[in-house]
């Protein structure tokens, strides 16, 4: 009398793609997690390009500068006035005052400049003008 050894079950087609939703699953689950989520910015900015490489971004405060001349500071709309007032209250107490300016590539210059005059007289003593990388 001989024995066979038992066949190999055979999976239906469910039964084999099971670990290829999970894998999936997880890797969602992970990216959703991993992401960081930017907040938007007030207005459309398109920031002017520049060949040199800026370093990392740091906590600091955000100015913008719309095509149009409009103002905000870390996403609230503002003018003149009130933006260099909450740029003098925001700066009391810290080290180095230190302000991105992000500014539109289609802004008028002398706007920005004018900005710029305005964050000196608020007590800023660092300034950063964002640029987009060459070819980026």
């Amino acid at each position: 009398m001989r024995i066979q050894p038992p066949r190999p079950r055979t999976r239906n087609e469910e039964e084999r793609i099971l670990p290829l939703i999970n894998v999936v699953f997880l890797l969602l689950i992970f990216f959703m997690l991993a992401g960081r989520l930017a907040a938007s910015d007030p207005f459309e900015i398109t920031p002017p390009r520049s060949a040199s490489e800026g370093p990392a971004e740091t906590k600091e405060l955000l100015v913008l500068v719309g095509a149009d001349g409009q103002l905000a500071l870390d996403g609230v709309v503002m003018e003149e006035g009130p933006l260099k007032a909450a740029v003098s209250d925001r700066l009391v107490g810290a080290g180095t005052p230190r302000v991105r300016l992000k500014a539109d590539g289609r802004a008028e210059a002398t706007r920005v400049v004018a900005v710029m005059e305005l964050l000196r007289e608020a007590g800023v003593e660092r300034l950063r003008l964002l640029t987009v990388p060459e070819g980026g």
